[in-house]
């Protein structure tokens, strides 16, 4: 009889999990574009300058104050159609957002090719900077000062 001991089996580690494709990683962030490309077609051949189209601001019917958002249609139609001018006149700060919404989605495309994850965690003091900005700009389009950024 041999008096040696049994040896131990080995560890058993969990399978290292595979990696994703690169069109598995790419899926949502061009699914998310093709969103926005169809809305973006969608107003730019249903024009919001015409009534009818589209329902009125809820706040702007009730109470004649012009919300941030109010324009943003208008803004999309004259981006859809390239006219940046008409569409600074109709809501600035959309444009601006359409401008922050393609810059964020490029570095998302950049990071799902190369396999990295896109995390959009942002200080408090980031989201309570955009509340300021969407207040400030809000009370400044309905004063008289502000007349310029009226739709």
């Amino acid at each position: 009889m041999d008096a040696s001991p049994t040896p131990a089996a080995p560890p058993v580690f969990p399978p290292a999990p595979v990696p994703a494709s690169r069109i598995r990683r790419l899926a949502t962030p061009v699914g998310v574009m093709a969103v926005v490309v169809g809305a973006f077609g969608y107003v730019g051949a249903v024009d919001p300058n015409e009534p009818g189209h589209y329902p009125l601001c809820p706040l702007l019917r009730f109470t004649g104050l012009y919300c941030p958002g109010c324009g943003g249609l208008r803004s999309a139609h004259a981006v859809a159609h390239g006219d940046i001018a008409a569409a600074l006149g109709s809501n600035a700060l959309a444009v601006v957002g359409y401008a922050a919404f393609a810059v964020l989605w490029a570095v998302w495309m950049v990071r799902a090719a190369r396999g990295r994850p896109m995390s959009l965690a942002a200080k408090p003091v980031v989201w309570w900077g955009t509340g300021a900005v969407l207040l400030i700009f809000s009370v400044v389009r309905n004063l008289p000062i502000g007349s310029f950024l009226v739709p």
